[in-house]
């Protein structure tokens, strides 16, 4: 499916489907907030290690499928397929994005 996604969110699927991490600085704010699995990763550092940790831990895509979007907050639903326990899953992104970027993110099931 193609969606019509802002270009920070189409750029962080990106790097979630295996693009260089290091381009995460150009999608989130510098104080920006990622929550997965109930753990809180603050500041594009940390939203870094998360990421490259995600990638070193399972090999998986994710397509977005679904989204609606209400000013400033936007929520898709992806499929996750990979080798990870549960695959396939559809996880629920909801993104806050300020000025073109992400400000926080929030996945969960």
């Amino acid at each position: 499916m193609n969606l019509q996604l802002p270009e920070a969110v189409n750029t962080y699927f990106a790097i979630s489907n295996g693009d260089d991490p290091s381009r995460l600085a150009t999608c989130f704010h510098a104080d920006a907030t990622v929550i997965d699995e109930k753990r809180t990763h603050q500041g594009i550092e940390a939203i870094v290690a998360w990421q490259r940790q995600a990638r070193q831990a399972f090999s998986y895509r994710v397509e977005p499928v679904d989204a609606s979007q209400r000013g400033e907050r936007l929520s898709v639903t992806a499929r996750v397929v990979g080798d990870f326990p549960g695959s396939p899953v559809l996880l629920k992104y909801l993104f806050a994005l300020t000025d073109g970027q992400i400000r926080s993110l929030e996945i969960a099931p």
